[in-house]
Formats: structure tokens, C-alpha cells, sequence
């Protein structure tokens, strides 16, 4: 098998295909979603009326289901009344791609609905804190824990198994005992991210421990290297480019467990702005601020990737994909 093609196993990618790439997999659901929305025949199921006819109920705006407008045109034409008109429409659930690139603008300079809520930006950072906080107080333990337990085994065999165990639990579970402990305002969030990171935290970095050539270990240990300076010395200047690849992944847990968290307490940040521009149905700017975190994501993990290629360029690994 060719080792040039597009189909090339493992092999790397040139930077001219790796950014063709890189931009197809944002195209093709962008793609897939105008369909949609764009095109009538592929779904469509409702109606948005822009003529009420003599239908009592009908509103110019209103979406109704196809079946209901068909059934209320044909009754007016047999009744001899006025005909509604409408325009093929999807429910307003899922709004086009235009109306949500035009709420990334207007969703910042709109004031909230509801009197004394936070705009977009304050939402935002709001979330962010929350997720430094929480990624940052579980890092501080969970890093050196998850070293220490891939380096000597009696240790890990005392945390590992509770680990294993704990790790099962869902995170939002603890919601109503960290609101005892903690109060109603940021601190269970952040205790909520804190549980659903810590654990998996500790597994993955002592595993990517475990992966370090034991010949250095043993090396250190002829030349009479101890406990913490075998630790400090050899295990983490070994492991560091992978620790640092760990913890972006981890990061990014940590960002799927920020919705869960902020409705745990008082409803705040990006979350508290979600749930209130659904409950006034601008699904455009639902859309929007679910866009915003993902990009907000994206873009903290490309600084972190770019970084670690600056900070570690003996790494193999870096920028093969």
C-alpha cells in the first residue's frame, strides 16, 4: 500500500494537507447544516406563515407543522375565505447558519431580557474562572499524586483502588452535598469540576509514569538517588512532555463538566445565559454561546499545543497530527 496517498498509514502529513484537512473537518458538518437549512426539499417540516388568511389562529411569524397547514389552507379554499401563505421553515430550535454567525455580534451588544443579569461577556467570564479554579486546585493534587503513584508501586496499591472506585461516581451527583458544604455560589462549581478531573487525572498521569524506561530508574538508583530526588531529578524532567500533553487533554474534560457545574447553586455564567435566551426561544443565541465555548476551548488548546512545541522541541510526538 502507497505510504504517499491520502490513505498513508501513520505517515506525516505535509502542511498543505494537514491544513486542507483541518479545514474540511470544520466544512463538511458546516456544510451538512446550510443544507438544512437552506435547502426546502431536504427537511423542512413546518410552515412560517406570512399570511394568516382568515385562519383565526394563525400569526405572521407563527411556525406550524406541514399537515396543519395544508388542512387549514384546504378548509379555507372550500370555505371560500381568504388563504394563508407561508414559507417552508424548520423549527425554530434550529436556526440557519447566518442567524447564528449574526448573533455572535448582537449577542454581546444586547442587553439581557431579564433586569440585572449579566451580559455575554461578564457569562464568560464567569465560566472561565470557574474552570481555572477547579482545573488548577485538582492539578495541585492530582499532578503530584498521579507521579508519585506510578513511581512506587505500595503507594499506588493504597490510592488506586479508591480511585478506581471514586471515578465511576458521576461528578453532578455530589451537587447537593457540595451546595451544604460550600454555599450557592462558585464554590461548589468549582468543587464539581475539581471531582469530575481530580480522579481520572491521577490515572492517566501515573500511567504515563508507568511508560517511563525503567533503565533510567535504574541508573539513578545505582548512582544512589533517593525517593524525592528520584522523583524530581529523573521520573519528572522523563515524563514532562507527556504530563504536558495529559494535562490539555484533561483540560478539556474539565470543559465538558462546566454546564453541569454552574447549575449547581445559583444559575451563572455561560450556562445561566443559555438557559434564559432559551426560555425566550433565541435559539440563535443558544447556538452562539455553545459556539463561543468550543472556540474558546479550541483556541486555549492550539496556545497549548504551540507552546509545548516551543518548551519541548526534542518531543518525536509533537505536531504529528
Amino acid at each position: 500500500m502507497s505510504q504517499t496517498g491520502w490513505f498513508a498509514v501513520r505517515a506525516a502529513l505535509t502542511p498543505r494537507r494537514k491544513l486542507m484537512l483541518g479545514i474540511g473537518s470544520f466544512l463538511l458538518p458546516l456544510m451538512l447544516w446550510s443544507a438544512v437549512s437552506y435547502l426546502p426539499f431536504l427537511w423542512h417540516p413546518q410552515v412560517l406563515i406570512t399570511q394568516p388568511g382568515e385562519v383565526d389562529y394563525f400569526q405572521v411569524g407563527m411556525r406550524v407543522d406541514k399537515d396543519i397547514f395544508h388542512d387549514e389552507w384546504k378548509g379555507m379554499k372550500d370555505a371560500g375565505k381568504a388563504l394563508p401563505s407561508g414559507e417552508p421553515a424548520n423549527p425554530v430550535y434550529l436556526p440557519a447558519p447566518h442567524e447564528v454567525a449574526t448573533a455572535f455580534y448582537t449577542a454581546f451588544t444586547t442587553a439581557p431580557e431579564q433586569r440585572d443579569a449579566p451580559w455575554l461577556h461578564e457569562s464568560l467570564w464567569s465560566s472561565i474562572q470557574i474552570i481555572f479554579w477547579g482545573f488548577l486546585l485538582s492539578s495541585l493534587i492530582g499532578v503530584p499524586l498521579g507521579i508519585v503513584c506510578g513511581t512506587y508501586s505500595s503507594i499506588a496499591r493504597l490510592n488506586e483502588p479508591f480511585i478506581e472506585f471514586f471515578r465511576y461516581l458521576p461528578a453532578p451527583a455530589f451537587g447537593a452535598l457540595a451546595v451544604a458544604i460550600l454555599g450557592i455560589h462558585d464554590g461548589p462549581k468549582i468543587a464539581i469540576i475539581v471531582i469530575g478531573t481530580f480522579f481520572q487525572q491521577v490515572l492517566v498521569i501515573s500511567n504515563t509514569t508507568r511508560k517511563l524506561d525503567f533503565a533510567l530508574l535504574e541508573a539513578a538508583m545505582t548512582l544512589g538517588t533517593k525517593r524525592w530526588r528520584l522523583i524530581s531529578r529523573v521520573v519528572v524532567p522523563g515524563i514532562l512532555p507527556d504530563l504536558y500533553r495529559d494535562q490539555r487533554v484533561l483540560l478539556g474534560w474539565a470543559w465538558t463538566y462546566l454546564i453541569v457545574a454552574e447549575l449547581i447553586g445559583t444559575s451563572s455564567g455561560i450556562t445561566f445565559f443559555i438557559t434564559q435566551q432559551a426560555r425566550y426561544q433565541h435559539f440563535e443565541n443558544v447556538y452562539a454561546a455553545i459556539a463561543m465555548i468550543g472556540i474558546i476551548g479550541l483556541g486555549i488548546d492550539l496556545v497549548l499545543a504551540w507552546l509545548g512545541r516551543r518548551l519541548f522541541p526534542w518531543d518525536r510526538s509533537q505536531g504529528k497530527h
